[in-house]
């Protein structure tokens, strides 16, 4: 084995303290020491400020070549890099005031189980969710709150218990899956196949029951999905949104107005079902709790959103006695009470928190 370059050096180093601590993501800001994330607190770590031109020597020296060019000429890249001997991760490098900086998440090779996850409680919705025949289910979340991990426990779920063929479209790779039950075929942007649009464009070619696209971020993609959807698949993806309301509007953000009512026939043809997700501070432990908002889309739901009633929805959730779907808020009383999280947290996560508070005190307004 090559002797490692001393930039490369220093930032495994740093990596390999990261992981060992169980830090989800290294941030490394040019001049400065390296930056961890720990259970979603920031913290500088003990060591040597690392320069722009390491920063920079680090990026130039791992980028795949499909992605040098976009380095160069828009100073931002993704790409995933392996430490040998640490694990992977999915790298975001850029510049900022002229200095390099760098963002990595480490990638666990271990799929999650819900159990793993603590989403115990709910994985009886996320399950049947999971054995949809076809249609389009979207996992929802900001940034770092483990979206990612949920989708992959649903499709680990698949795995152990489904014959299924799923194809991955993702920027980089974030879980890798062993065939258990299921056939899985992970195409990763750069290494597997040069962009996203190409992958696209080829997956219905590949006779998936399952098609996993990393991010649903286009119309395009939102298109092909709808046409993976009607033709019999089952399309796994994640959204930037944060709560169903929110990604419910999302969706409908990538037509224009004429377009509306073609748009909410199809989504409402095709839409199985939102998870949106968030992490609270577990009460005991350290660490971070998973909250979620379940929607499935049963017969009342489809038509609320062909008629365009989308503010009924969150009566739906709010008020619905079905456990396969629910709001943050009925999710956030559940952890209270069976003490995961605090009173304090709860509120402050909360969509409402005046209503739940009110639900804490025994006071609850049917839908």
């Amino acid at each position: 084995m090559p002797a490692l370059t001393p930039h490369t050096e220093i930032i495994n180093d740093l990596l390999k303290l990261a992981v060992d601590s169980g830090v989800s993501d290294v941030i490394i800001k040019s001049n400065k020491p390296g930056y961890v994330r720990l259970a979603g607190k920031l913290k500088p770590v003990e060591m040597d400020p690392i320069t722009s031109p390491e920063a920079q020597a680090f990026v130039e020296e791992h980028v795949p070549k499909v992605f040098a060019q976009r380095w160069d000429e828009e100073g931002q890249v993704d790409f995933a890099y392996a430490a040998d001997g640490i694990g992977r991760f999915r790298v975001n490098a850029f510049h900022q005031r002229g200095l390099v900086s760098i963002v990595l998440r480490h990638i666990k090779s271990i799929v999650p189980t819900f159990e793993q996850l603590g989403l115990g409680q709910t994985s009886d919705a996320l399950i049947k969710l999971s054995q949809a025949k076809d249609g389009i289910l979207l996992v929802c979340g900001a940034t770092g709150s483990g979206k990612s991990s949920t989708m992959a426990a649903m499709l680990n779920w698949v795995n152990h218990n489904l014959d299924k063929h799923i194809v991955t479209i993702e920027d980089p790779i974030e879980y890798t899956f062993q065939d258990e039950k299921s056939l899985f075929q992970q195409r990763e942007i750069g290494l597997d196949v040069p962009s996203f649009d190409l992958a696209i464009k080829a997956v219905l070619r590949q006779n998936p029951d399952i098609i996993l696209i990393g991010e649903m971020r286009d119309r395009e993609t939102f298109e092909t999905a709808i046409s993976a959807a009607e033709t019999g698949h089952l399309v796994f993806s994640t959204m930037h949104a944060a709560t169903v309301a929110q990604s419910l509007t999302r969706l409908f953000e990538f037509f224009p107005p004429e377009e509306q009512l073609q748009a909410r026939r199809a989504i409402a043809g095709s839409l199985r079902g939102f998870v949106c997700q968030k992490l609270i501070p577990a009460l005991e432990g350290g660490g971070r709790v998973p909250c979620n908002e379940i929607l499935t889309a049963d017969a009342v739901v489809k038509n609320l959103i062909l008629e365009g009633q989308f503010e009924k929805i969150q009566g739906i959730l709010d008020g619905s006695g079905d456990s396969n779907s629910f709001s943050f808020n009925k999710d956030l009383y559940r952890l209270i009470k069976a003490g995961k999280i605090s009173k304090a947290d709860g509120l402050r996560f909360s969509p409402n928190p005046q209503a739940l508070d009110m639900n804490l005190k025994g006071i609850f307004i049917k839908s």
